[in-house]
């Protein structure tokens, strides 16, 4: 491992339904980069650009919109955080950053077609996979009755999406798009139903892999 900028740098994605601790991992990932002294950013979808600010509207319920609606901003979304020209992480790996991002494209496949055909959300993320494929997509997967007990220890406001059954149906989403991009995609799969050390420790070894 190294802090070298002058190549590209890497792209990490963590992915899962509510409630797995996605949060909790990146920012363990986050504290070990920086006890090495390895460049990196942290960013996340939805984000917090113009568009991003709808879909949280949505899923706090200030705002209605109907789910081909919200399939369609998240790509949109998706496409103005790779390219936009403050922040966008196209940019930040080329000029050779770790960017670790919390959800990408799966969480499209595996949230949104529970009411869109997945076919369609494939196919409308086709650019954003074309533009930046990630070097690894990391799914903490947590049995969803846990997730929701955590949720409900933790949040003050449950989202759009935050139902044990609702999560149910996104897991087996996510294994349903994992299965039918595994010739394009590189998934790491981590046992999120244990203790947080123990699946940082897990994280970290995939991670050493692509630095």
């Amino acid at each position: 491992m190294n802090t070298n900028t002058e190549g590209r740098g890497s792209l990490l994605t963590f992915e899962g339904i509510d409630g797995s601790g996605k949060s909790t991992q990146i920012r363990l990932l986050a504290q070990r980069l920086r006890e090495r002294e390895i460049s990196f950013c942290t960013t996340m979808e939805p984000t917090d650009a113009p568009v991003g600010s709808v879909i949280h509207q949505i899923l706090t319920g200030r705002l209605q919109a109907d789910a081909r609606v919200i399939a369609a901003l998240f790509v949109a979304d998706r496409l103005d955080h790779l390219l936009n020209d403050v922040n966008g992480i196209l940019h930040q790996v080329k000029a050779g950053t770790t960017v670790i991002m919390d959800r990408y494209y799966f969480s499209s496949y595996a949230y949104q077609s529970v009411d869109v055909p997945m076919d369609w959300l494939i196919r409308a993320n086709e650019l954003s996979s074309s533009i930046l494929r990630p070097d690894v997509h990391i799914f903490i997967d947590v049995n969803p009755e846990l997730a929701m007990e955590r949720i409900d220890r933790n949040r003050f406001q449950k989202e759009l999406y935050e139902e044990v059954s609702r999560l149910r149906q996104v897991r087996e989403k996510y294994y349903e798009s994992f299965e039918r991009l595994k010739e394009t995609e590189r998934v790491a799969i981590v046992d999120g139903n244990r203790g947080q050390d123990e699946v940082a420790q897990d994280v970290w070894e995939i991670v050493q892999q692509y630095l």
